[in-house]
C-alpha cells in the first residue's frame, strides 16, 4: 500500500489496511423506528456467527457465572458486607454478567441464520466473500460480508450496513460501485464473489 493510499484512507476516516471503520457500539436487537420507539431490529447470522453465540452464552452461564459466585461467597467470608467493597464488585459484576446473557439470548433469539446454500454465487449478500479493487490504484482486498452482529473490521467481516457493506450489497462481478467516505467517495470494482 502506498503512502499516498494509507494517508487517504486514514483522511476518510478509515483505520489500518483499509479496514472500513463501523460504529463499535452494540445497541442489541433493537432500533428506533421514526418516532423514537424501540423495534425489533432483525440479527443476520451465519451459521458460524450463530454456533458461536450460542457457545458465548453456554460460556457465561457455566463458567463465569461460577467464578462469580465464588467471588460473592469469598466476599462474604470478609464480614460485614454492608462495608464490604469486594462484595459490591463482585454483585455488581454479577448484574453485568446476567444482564450480557440476557442481551446475548435476545439476539439469539431473533436470530436469522443465513443457509449457505441459499446464497447466490453471481450477486453479493451477507454470506458473500467479496474481492474487490480500487478503481484509483488497483489494489485488491477481500471481504466477507456479514451481518452487524458478526462485524469484526480488523478480520475484513463487514456488517452488512457498513459503507461498504451497503455498497456492495446486491452488485455483480465487474460492477463498479462508489462508497461514501469523509473525504470523498472511493471506487470499489468488484472482482469477484462467492459463498464465504
Amino acid at each position: 500500500m502506498s503512502a499516498g493510499t494509507l494517508n487517504r484512507c486514514s483522511s476518510a476516516g478509515f483505520g489500518g489496511r483499509r479496514s472500513f471503520r463501523t460504529n463499535g457500539s452494540w445497541h442489541g436487537p433493537y432500533t428506533q423506528d421514526s418516532k423514537g420507539y424501540s423495534v425489533e431490529k432483525d440479527v443476520i447470522l451465519t451459521q458460524t456467527g450463530y454456533e458461536k453465540l450460542k457457545a458465548t452464552i453456554s460460556e457465561l452461564e457455566t463458567v463465569k457465572r461460577r467464578e462469580v459466585a465464588e467471588r460473592i461467597k469469598a466476599a462474604r467470608e470478609f464480614g460485614d458486607i454492608s462495608e464490604n467493597s469486594e462484595y459490591d464488585d463482585a454483585k455488581n459484576e454479577q448484574a453485568l454478567l446476567e444482564t450480557r446473557i440476557l442481551r446475548l439470548k435476545e439476539q439469539l433469539r431473533g436470530a436469522r441464520v443465513i443457509d449457505t446454500s441459499d446464497i447466490p454465487k453471481d450477486v453479493v449478500s451477507i454470506g458473500s466473500k467479496v474481492k474487490v479493487k480500487y478503481v484509483d490504484d488497483g489494489e485488491t482486498d477481500e471481504y466477507e460480508i456479514v451481518g452487524s452482529a458478526e462485524a469484526d473490521p480488523a478480520n475484513n467481516r463487514l456488517s452488512n450496513e457498513s459503507p461498504v457493506g451497503q455498497a456492495v450489497l446486491g452488485h455483480k462481478k465487474g460492477e463498479v460501485v462508489e462508497v461514501a467516505a469523509p473525504s470523498g467517495s472511493i471506487k470499489l470494482q468488484i472482482v469477484s464473489i462467492k459463498a464465504a
